[in-house]
């Protein structure tokens, strides 16, 4: 390493362009387009006037050996067709809006001498953390396709050859490169840079979405004015189910809860499956299993009641376990109220259906799957046995969901183990946060509730962004306590974007498809 002053100095670095690299810059220029293509110096002091901080070069030994030059754009004109004089103003970047909310991409140029270097890649690296800081949409320019010309008969158009590139059947020096730096194509330019002979003057229209914005077209925005938070916290509790002797003793029980769960500022708490057979033993007489259930129907209201006050009391979102419910034709089914703290409550009820809960306690599933949207952005429930059916968690994440809540009931330890390795593959194929919640204790006297195994956790995909293990948060088994964790919706962003593995889109569309089939008119 070169010294200066005492101090040691990197032989290769990457800083802001300044007023006095402009000699150097135009050398650099006209060593790779030649003299008369290159940039002139009004062209890069027009570029620094504009917008310093978009203007990059790479020293290597104290020489200017790259240069990477941007602008500020809105969005209408990012995305439309134009020329690079058109877009770029001649080069002059004076089309610059300080309020832009794209980056345009003038120039990457890397001397032929000090190729090899991943010079162009800072270079890209650098664009894309100014995008990130900014918070821009993303990034966007024409790339070059030199390999064109040359290969125009095979491929017979311009299309087909940019075809064969994204699909691996060709290579092209430019083209490539930036795909695997992750920018999509989003069309072709005609006559961007008409004296580009071997494009034949095309380039390709090629973007990079800021994976750190959540209202990018994977992760939804809600309705309201404001965005989505950047952090969500959630807090799931292992509830111990002990006999009680009246509905106040369970609601002092729940508020308990509810009230923890606030006094750490969580945006949601989430109760397990089946959290209101507890109300079973207040009577302390054993009836046939279908009457228990039909009976326990009975505290509807003051459950709807009961969770309802809390979320809006205590401020916070709950997913308020599950209660059997029965429906106007009679039939029992298993829902769970989603009570929001606008005030707000939905019903969201359990598709599949056990066969013990249907042999036993003759409780019938219902018929969608709807997100819910709330202050934290839309989020779905998968209740216990709908979590082992893939095709549920794709239906509300297709909808929007970034956070979906798994009540659970499980008396073995092999029946809760069925739920928790399908809720951790649903969170690695959906990138998505899963958290579950469910019952331990002993309820004598309960038909088919008498015993329970539970291990609540909170899980998360597995990528870089987020916990070593896919686990945010786990909890002892079989023990009473509330779980906490920070989910981070920008690392969800930024894993369905740019992630090692992008499974939402990376799915193949051209060979299956799943389609939920309207109801019945008669359950309209």
């Amino acid at each position: 390493m070169a010294k200066k002053n005492g101090e040691r100095i990197p032989k290769l670095r990457l800083r802001l362009a300044a007023p006095d690299d402009v000699p150097a810059l135009v050398e650099l220029t006209a060593r790779v387009y030649t003299p008369e293509n290159g940039y002139s110096a009004e062209m890069l002091r027009s570029q620094q006037t504009h917008f310093p901080q978009g203007q990059f070069v790479v020293e290597y030994e104290g020489k200017v050996v790259g240069y990477c030059a941007t602008f500020r754009i809105d969005e209408a004109a990012a995305l439309a067709p134009h020329t690079w004089v058109q877009i770029t103003a001649g080069g002059m970047a004076s089309r610059h809006k300080p309020d832009g909310n794209w980056l345009y991409g003038i120039e990457v140029v890397v001397h032929p001498d000090y190729r090899r270097m991943r010079i162009g890649q800072r270079l890209y690296l650098a664009r894309k953390r100014l995008c990130m800081d900014l918070k821009l949409r993303g990034i966007v320019f024409g790339g070059r396709i030199p390999g064109l010309a040359r290969n125009i008969q095979r491929y017979g158009s311009a299309e087909g050859y940019v075809q064969a590139v994204q699909e691996g059947r060709r290579r092209d020096l430019t083209l490539s490169f930036q795909l695997a730096n992750d920018f999509e194509v989003i069309g072709l330019l005609r006559n961007y840079v008409p004296s580009d002979h071997d494009s034949l003057g095309y380039a390709v229209h090629l973007a990079w979405r800021n994976p750190l914005l959540l209202d990018q077209p994977d992760i939804p925005s809600t309705s309201s004015p404001r965005l989505l938070p950047s952090t969500v916290r959630v807090a799931s509790v292992q509830y111990l189910q002990r006999r009680i002797a009246s509905f106040e003793e369970f609601a002092t029980q729940v508020e308990y809860f509810t009230d923890i769960a606030a006094d750490y500022n969580a945006d949601f708490v989430v109760f397990p499956e089946m959290i209101t057979l507890q109300l079973l033993s207040i009577e302390n007489t054993e009836l046939p299993a279908t009457e228990t259930i039909r009976k326990l129907s009975q505290y509807t209201p003051q459950v709807k009641e009961l969770f309802g006050r809390l979320a809006v009391h205590y401020n916070i979102n709950i997913i308020a376990g599950t209660h059997p419910t029965e429906q106007a034709n009679g039939d029992i089914h298993n829902v769970c109220y989603v009570c929001l703290r606008d005030g707000s409550i939905h019903e969201r009820e359990k598709l599949h259906p056990t066969p013990s809960e249907r042999i036993t306690w003759n409780i019938s599933g219902g018929d969608g799957a709807a997100t819910v949207l709330t202050d934290c952005g839309p989020v779905g429930v998968m209740i216990c046995y709908d979590s082992e059916f893939p095709e549920v968690a794709r239906h509300l994440v297709d909808q929007g969901a970034l956070i979906l809540f798994v009540p659970f009931c499980t008396d073995v330890r092999e029946g809760y183990l069925r739920v928790r390795y399908c809720a951790q593959a649903r969170a690695v194929e959906n990138q998505c946060y899963v958290v579950l919640s469910g019952n331990v204790g002993n309820l004598p006297g309960v038909n088919n509730f008498d015993i329970q195994y539970g291990q609540s956790c909170i899980l998360t995909p597995s990528d870089f962004p987020f916990a070593r293990d896919g686990i945010a948060a786990d909890s002892t088994p079989n023990s009473e306590t509330v779980l906490f964790a920070d989910l981070h919706l920008e690392s969800l962003a930024s894993a369905r974007n740019a992630g090692a593995v992008q499974n939402l889109k990376d799915r193949r569309f051209d060979l299956y498809e799943t389609r939920w089939l309207p109801k019945p008119p008669a359950l309209r």
